[in-house]
């Protein structure tokens, strides 16, 4: 009897996410069918969407990484019961935080968040909610980072793909303190910070009305 090998995702060069053995992938408008191996658009022009038809050739998509990204730098927030733990170099500016609990994550404000403005147990279930893996949490010194459930990837609505479970991201560099558990990877081609999703797909405008 063989084990089930893990999934993993290699950013290919200028060109799309490699993905091998994942077996939950989906939508907001169901599952998708899986392959051994799939090759998932990162450049947003694909006619195909989620999966590459090899358009990043044809515009010359770039994967390097461009200036104006956040120094990638994990910032730490003492309170009296928790410790929030924030790296704003790989957020995706999803806004669970700041529109979900915005006594403690306070847009616009230094520092911009106070663990003591909430009681632990809705501190823990926004940070739970974070699809970049640039939050995370302590409690009596034990870091909460990762969390528990089967390998996939969810298409957001016109936005990144979100990635749970620990399918293996190769050949990349996290960023302090990120999770290797979930994240959010760009799909929309104009991330600052590929392969990693930085809020871009807001502005560009990305639509992708078949997922």
């Amino acid at each position: 009897m063989t084990s089930e090998k893990k999934p993993s995702i290699i950013p290919a060069a200028d060109g799309p996410y490699l993905v091998k053995n994942l077996k939950q992938f989906s939508s907001q408008k169901g599952p998708i069918e899986t392959k051994e191996t799939m090759a998932l658009c990162r450049c947003g022009g694909s006619e195909n969407k989620p999966f590459c038809d090899g358009t990043h050739q044809k515009f010359g998509f770039s994967s390097s990484k461009l200036e104006g990204t956040p120094e990638d730098k994990r910032e730490t927030y003492p309170g009296k019961k928790i410790t929030i733990h924030d790296n704003r170099g790989i957020c995706s500016h999803a806004g669970h935080c700041t529109d979900g609990l915005s006594s403690v994550f306070k847009m616009k404000e230094e520092p911009w968040i106070d663990p003591d403005a909430a009681s632990v147990d809705e501190i823990v279930a926004t940070i739970k909610r974070c699809p970049s893996g640039a939050l995370s949490y302590s409690i009596d010194e034990t870091e909460y980072r990762d969390r528990e459930g089967p390998a996939g990837i969810f298409i957001s609505k016109n936005g990144p793909y979100i990635v749970t479970g620990g399918s293996e991201l190769q050949d990349t560099d996290l960023g302090q303190g990120a999770s290797e558990e979930h994240y959010a990877l760009c799909r929309c081609g104009g991330s600052k910070n590929k392969p990693f999703c930085d809020g871009t797909h807001w502005y560009n405008e990305f639509s992708d009305e078949k997922n």
